[in-house]
Order: C-alpha cells, then structure tokens, then sequence
C-alpha cells in the first residue's frame, strides 16, 4: 500500500522526466540538432556514467565526508545561537543588524581568504560551506522564536515553566517549523556551494569529477556526473522531507 502511494505520488515527476529525456534524445542522437561535442546523446551518456560509477561512487564518499560535518555544524551551532538571539530582545536588537548586512555576502566571495588563512583545502572547502549553510539556518531560527505567539509562553510560564524546561517544551518545538524551513534552504545552498568548494580545491568529489572532465572536454562524462548528483541530491532532499514530516506530525502537514 505505501509503495502503491508513493508511486502515485511521483508519477506526474516521472513523466516529466521522461518527456525531457523523449526531448533530449531526439535533439541529440535522433536528428542531431544540439552540437554533438557539447551535448552527446544517450548513446555516449549511459556508456560514460557506467564506466565512471565506480569514481562517481568514491566521489560520492569523498563529498559526504566534506559536506556532512560542514553542514551538521552549522545547523548546531545555527540552531542554538538563534534560540537565543531570538528570545533574548536585547540581543536581538543589537546583532539583527549585523546579521542582515553580513548573511546577504555570498560565501564564494570568501574563498581566496579561506585559501589564504586556513591550512588545507579540505578546511578551505569545508568553511565555505558551512558558512553557505549557517546564515539560513540561524536566521530561520531566530524568525521561528520571534513569531512564536506570546500567549504561549505566558502559559507556559504560568505553568512553572522556566530556563531549559521552557526552551526545551516550548520555544524549540514552537520555533522548529521555521528551523526546518532553513535547514531545506541550507542543504540546497549547501550542495550548491559543495561542488563550488571541491572545483577549486579537492582532489576527489563529484564536483572535482565534473569539473576534471570538463577541462578535458569530456562531456559524456560531464553529462554524467551531473545526473550522478542529482539522483543523489533527490534521495538527500526526499530524506529531510521525511524527517520533517516526522518531526513535525502534530502540524498536520503532509
């Protein structure tokens, strides 16, 4: 039954994709309309992501080793320092101008400074990325604590809740919606930026590998990293929807 509904949950995707591919194909292999060099057909496509599934594979481990503790640090860190920015009132006034000027900055801008400062590509890679994922994160935080309606604390206080009760009870679940809202945002920021931070640096990666074929204008190759990492950007986002779900089931939402 749940595989019978999530079939038919994604059929419209489905179709979608295999009308692209219909598209695609008769554009490339078919008729040859799209330059040859540039744009090879599933004829050379599927060869090529076959022949590199071992390397894309190593690419893959090679990434989740970059982008995990990157990302799982910003959302801690995130997390916490939006709690209490966005309960304390004072503090909030005081730093919400400085978040507003600072998070806009693109984390690309910093990277000949993460290269200069700090000691390794890996720590260079890694910083631009948890800077890419931190600023959604935090500001989703402080967004979900400031809308949390007053009456709710009142009760809460009423109650007897205090310190770590009331943020554990009340304020963390009343602002994790919004959390969620920039956790999805950071993870998309986040891959984005994680293919950026491994063109420039990484010896391995599903960056690297794109952008090492590239240069040798190895398009079927190319082709393939790219569907490579969107299969897997697709199973990363439909796992964080599932724990949303999950942690969010008394919101009713599906």
């Amino acid at each position: 039954m749940l595989l019978t509904t999530n079939v038919k949950k994604y059929t419209g995707t489905v179709i979608i994709i295999l009308i692209f591919v219909a598209i695609f194909e008769l554009a490339t292999d078919i008729t040859g309309w799209l330059e040859p060099v540039l744009f090879p057909g599933l004829s050379r496509i599927l060869p090529a992501f076959a022949e590199a599934l071992p390397k894309l594979l190593e690419g893959l481990l090679s990434s989740f080793g970059l982008l995990l503790p990157s990302y799982f640090l910003a959302l801690v860190l995130g997390v916490v320092l939006g709690l209490f920015v966005g309960y304390h009132q004072a503090v909030r006034t005081t730093l919400m101008p400085l978040f507003r000027g600072i998070s806009p900055i693109p984390p690309t801008m910093l990277i000949p400074y993460a290269i200069s400062v700090l000691p390794t590509f890996w720590l260079s890679s890694a910083f631009i990325v948890f800077v890419g994922a931190f600023w959604p994160i935090l500001m989703g935080t402080i967004h979900g604590v400031v809308l949390l309606e007053e009456r709710y604390l009142d009760n809460a206080r009423a109650l007897g809740l205090h310190g770590n009760r009331l943020f554990r009870l009340v304020v963390f679940p009343g602002a994790l919606p919004h959390i969620f809202a920039g956790a999805g945002m950071a993870l998309v920021f986040s891959f984005i930026l994680l293919t950026v931070a491994e063109m420039f640096g990484a010896k391995s990666g599903m960056g690297y590998f794109i952008q090492y074929y590239s240069d040798f204008s190895d398009y079927p190759r190319v082709l393939a990293g790219m569907i490579f990492m969107s299969i897997f950007i697709i199973l990363m986002m439909e796992i964080f929807d599932a724990i949303q779900r999950r942690a969010l089931y008394w919101t009713g939402k599906r």
